[in-house]
């Protein structure tokens, strides 16, 4: 079976096409079989200008390594090499059918193998299981894949206890696939996932992150947690997330409903791409609510609810291995998604300071969703927006009077009263009650003694 000519001149654009269309010229040459594989193949037949490309073969790693100058052997015990020019890097990998996965993750051992048919057989899904050969748009179709993307459909190829078995993995990347390509799942593929949800604890923590946050980040992140959920892998990786299920909510706040609701409605809103700390911002803004639910005086409270998610948020960035910048961003859009409501009587030197939060425009865009999936009023957001456009950069973070060498120049001894100093100097600046060098040095001697 062949794809339109117009489909595929449309993406021999791409240098990373360029360069995989020259990898696989080469390894032809040399009398090797040669074929685009796996999710480039996937989208080419979506018409969807793939990201990357990799290449199928039957030379071995070594000659692999032999015929292309620049490589990385990335797992080259695998049948695995990366032949990198410039800024791209095309995948080549040798056909092979695999042993047994006794860690869940990597085969035991590995036989390479002259027949594709063979390699397909041992790949995760349908979809993924297609080869194309590079300059004809021929695809070779040993599972039916083709019929699968046609019924938008995720289906393990053969058994799929035994493909979730090889790697865990595999089940949380069933989910990406269906939500981010808005397919469903094979009921028997479903069906496995769920009994060997509990097996998804074995995954390390930076596989299973860079998979929620591929979810997080792809477009449909509601169905995805939704199905997460509904597989019970959810329960297992963020136990956090599933208690907020049933919270209630104040109405008069949160028409929506419960916690998980509204939090699910924030999910659905997030744009294809977005940055994975707003991300996790957005699905972690409320994770305090449960632990700090009570009624009193026939009104639902959180109190502390803020402090608790923030604390909770580190916790759970630390245990998906986030890095410290990303948690650090994280738990600043827990800490501070309630202030925009205070916002218009805030004091001067308190709302520039909260302007000049790291990446306010996070924090910007987790309140607008915050509005848009509970009562929809948008004033205070839009106040805010008004006055970032009212306020030029150098009103809210002003070039500072006063340094620590001024103070010690005017006699103060150095130690942890210079931060009070400077801090109350930054603070009449942003008040405007200052507005030179010599009335902040000024301020400083009536302020505080030596």
């Amino acid at each position: 079976m062949r794809i339109k000519p117009a489909a595929v001149s449309q993406n021999a654009a791409s240098d990373a096409r360029r360069l995989a269309e020259r990898v696989a010229r080469h390894l032809r040459e040399r009398g090797f079989q040669a074929y685009f594989v796996g999710g480039c193949v996937r989208d080419l037949l979506r018409e969807v200008e793939p990201k990357d490309y990799d290449v199928a073969t039957d030379a071995r790693p070594e000659q692999v390594l032999e015929l292309f100058p620049h490589t990385l052997a990335v797992g080259a015990q695998f049948g695995v090499v990366m032949v990198v020019e410039g800024s791209h890097q095309v995948e080549v990998a040798t056909f092979r059918n695999d042993g047994l996965y006794s860690d869940g993750r990597r085969p035991d051992d590995v036989r390479f193998s002259r027949e594709p048919r063979e390699d397909v057989l041992r790949r995760d899904f349908t979809i993924n299981g297609l080869l194309m050969e590079p300059f004809t748009g021929e695809v070779l179709d040993f599972v039916e894949g083709r019929k699968d993307l046609e019924r938008r459909l995720v289906r393990a190829i053969g058994n799929p206890e035994r493909r979730f078995e090889e790697d865990r993995l595999r089940m949380l990347r069933a989910v990406r696939f269906a939500a981010c390509l808005g397919y469903e799942i094979d009921p028997e593929t479903f069906a496995a996932i769920k009994r060997l949800s509990p097996k998804i604890a074995g995954v390390s923590a930076e596989r299973a992150r860079d998979e929620l946050l591929r979810i997080l980040c792809g477009g449909r992140a509601r169905r995805g947690f939704e199905l997460l959920d509904e597989a019970g892998l959810l329960q297992k990786l963020l136990p956090e997330i599933t208690a907020m299920q049933g919270v209630e909510q104040p109405p008069q706040y949160h028409p929506e409903g419960d916690v998980w609701i509204h939090t699910m409605l924030m999910l659905e809103s997030l744009e294809t791409g977005c940055s994975p700390t707003l991300a996790m911002g957005v699905l972690l803004h409320d994770v305090g609510k449960p632990s700090t639910f009570r009624v009193a005086e026939d009104r639902i409270r959180f109190d502390q609810h803020v402090s608790v998610g923030v604390r909770m948020a580190e916790a759970i960035c630390r245990r998906l291995r986030l890095s410290r910048e990303q948690s650090e961003q994280v738990a600043a859009l827990v800490e501070h998604h309630l202030k925009f409501r205070d916002a218009p009587r805030m004091r001067s030197s308190t709302l520039k300071r909260f302007l000049r939060l790291e990446k306010f425009e996070e924090h910007l865009e987790l309140h607008r969703l915050d509005c848009l999936s509970s009562h929809r009023s948008m004033d205070s957001h839009e106040w805010v927006r008004a006055k970032l456009r009212e306020l030029p950069a150098e009103a809210i973070r002003p070039r500072p009077l006063v340094n620590g060498d001024d103070l010690i120049e005017m006699g103060y001894r150095p130690g942890p009263r210079f931060k009070e100093i400077l801090q109350a100097v930054e603070t009449a600046q942003l008040e405007e009650q200052i507005v030179s060098r010599e009335a902040a040095l000024k301020f400083v001697k009536e302020q505080f003694s030596l």
